[in-house]
């Protein structure tokens, strides 16, 4: 299963999410998705495995020069401390972040800020230096609303598939 969702999150994002340019700087990397909907009890080696090779399957697509991997892997690392914060206390290992068991607003709140630390390190690898830090922040904040919405979006349809 985890397979067939990293073939589809990276199928969208490489043939349709690449191709939007809102402004000219706001692309959203939705593949960070693929990350930030592992379980609590998701083995942490193989979580950061998963990010950094959904990464460089995306830098292979997009010819990005492992600025995804870098990325994914940074988010799989940061993913199970950010959803320690939004979970509840006394969940099992089994727990997902999902609409359903966070709630619309605050499964916002944790892909926004998953998606904000990916954001972060990928324009700031892709910038470089601080010459047009507005456009770089500019970027950075866009993006990762966008793609936070696409998560939202995303959760919104595998919930009513399930039913």
């Amino acid at each position: 299963m985890p397979l067939l969702k990293l073939f589809i999150v990276l199928s969208i994002q490489v043939l349709i999410v690449n191709q939007i340019h809102l402004f000219g700087y706001i692309t959203p990397l939705f593949i960070g998705y693929v990350v930030i909907s592992s379980r609590k009890g998701f083995f942490h080696i193989l979580l950061l495995l998963l990010g950094f090779f959904t990464g460089l399957l995306f830098d292979m697509f997009s010819n990005t020069a492992g600025m995804a991997a870098a990325s994914m892997t940074l988010i799989a690392m940061a993913q199970p401390s950010l959803l320690r914060l939004f979970a509840p206390r006394d969940s099992d290992d089994n727990y997902r972040p999902t609409i359903m068991t966070l709630g619309i607003f605050r499964y916002w709140i944790y892909s926004l800020l998953c998606m904000a630390v990916l954001h972060v390190m990928f324009y700031t690898l892709d910038a470089f230096s601080l010459n047009d830090w507005p456009l770089t922040l500019l970027s950075i904040i866009g993006s990762s609303l966008f793609a936070s919405v696409l998560c939202v979006i995303a959760e919104l349809i595998v919930r009513k598939r399930r039913r």
